[in-house]
């Protein structure tokens, strides 16, 4: 049996960090699902980004849309919602056979909308709308500006992928936007059955400080702060107060991982597969991880329910001077920073075709 199709009798869920055109129109996403144990799929700036500037997949149609006066933002979510719904379709049947736990893709709102939750929500809604799938997520940076707009799009109604997390205290601050939402949405008399997921960068951790620790820490604090979010989650939907939300027909905002490709040429490329297998969570990854994963990797259980010994490897990572909650903001501070430089890359690279095509 294939190390995919373990870990997806385990109970954690196989998504691909990737969306082309060409995975799409050439069968190989059909071929992931039906051979990887694949079940949802992730995008972001940086996907699109290299899958339009690397491709012709999509010329014609960005001539044909710059031909009906399309451009630079409409012209992006044009082409990604053609995409993502095509995908959507694809794992609509696990959509419906999971009764809406699995089976999701997701799109994310505009990166420079980050410190506007007003706008954020009016987005949200509306490509939620156009994309008219009941399996799509719409991505939110889980930043302290955008827990807002988190609670506001979860209370219209809008399922919402949580992104750009990296530290317990994160997870938890969008598992409390989330049931806030959920919670006025039970006082308004509605259905609070809208589905979200919490995404937990985790190979960032270990690229940030590779060369700042001694060889014995190496690739292990990203491991540990998902072990540690890992016992939050846990925590988070044993509550009375999330019980209280479930008897009223709520479903859990699962744990997803995120950024499991290992960045340490010297580590396992399949590093933070196995390490972070548990029941009812999520891992995205990217195609070649992946593939390695299908190829030769290893599930030797699962994540402990308090998270094993993510306490003392964390205190390790102290002793040896990093400052976790501290590396934690930045890394997110970063992050933001990086999605926002990706999204105007993207921009710029479809305003460049267009006029090329044009």
């Amino acid at each position: 049996m294939k190390a995919t199709q373990m870990l997806h009798n385990l109970g954690q869920s196989i998504w691909l960090d990737n969306i082309t055109r060409g995975l799409l129109d050439g069968g190989t996403l059909k071929r992931y699902i039906d051979d990887l144990s694949v079940t949802g799929l992730t995008s972001n700036p940086t996907i699109f980004d290299h899958a339009i500037t690397h491709s012709k997949s999509y010329d014609s149609e960005i001539r044909r849309l710059v031909g009906t006066g399309l451009s630079g933002e409409a012209l992006f979510f044009e082409l990604a919602i053609q995409d993502l719904t095509r995908a959507a379709d694809l794992f609509s049947p696990i959509h419906e056979r999971t009764a809406g736990v699995d089976g999701w893709v997701s799109l994310e709102v505009s990166p420079l909308l980050a410190y506007d939750a007003k706008a954020t929500v009016t987005e949200a809604k509306a490509l939620h709308k156009k994309a008219n799938r009941r399996n799509l997520f719409i991505k939110i940076p889980g930043t302290k500006e955008g827990a807002p707009g988190i609670e506001d799009a979860i209370f219209a109604g809008v399922p919402v992928n949580v992104t750009l997390l990296f530290t317990r205290d994160h997870y938890l601050a969008a598992a409390e936007a989330y049931m806030r939402g959920l919670e006025r949405r039970v006082a308004a008399g509605l259905n609070p059955d809208v589905r979200s997921v919490a995404s937990l960068f985790i190979s960032r951790w270990d690229k940030a400080t590779m060369d700042k620790v001694p060889d014995r820490d190496r690739n292990k604090l990203g491991v540990a702060i998902g072990q540690q979010a890992y016992a939050a989650y846990r925590d988070v939907v044993e509550s009375e107060r999330w019980q209280r939300l479930a008897s009223c027909g709520a479903r859990a905002q699962r744990l997803l991982f995120a950024s499991t490709g290992a960045k340490d040429p010297k580590a396992s490329d399949v590093l933070y597969i196995g390490a972070l297998a548990a029941p009812n969570t999520i891992n995205t990854m990217p195609e070649e991880t992946l593939l390695a994963f299908g190829e030769h990797g290893q599930v030797n259980g699962v994540i402990p329910r308090r998270g094993g010994d993510c306490e003392q490897v964390l205190a390790e990572f102290g002793k040896v001077g990093i400052d976790v909650a501290r590396l934690g903001a930045d890394l997110q501070t970063e992050g933001a920073k990086s999605f926002d430089d990706s999204w105007q890359d993207l921009l710029n690279a479809i305003e460049a075709k267009s006029k090329a095509l044009k």
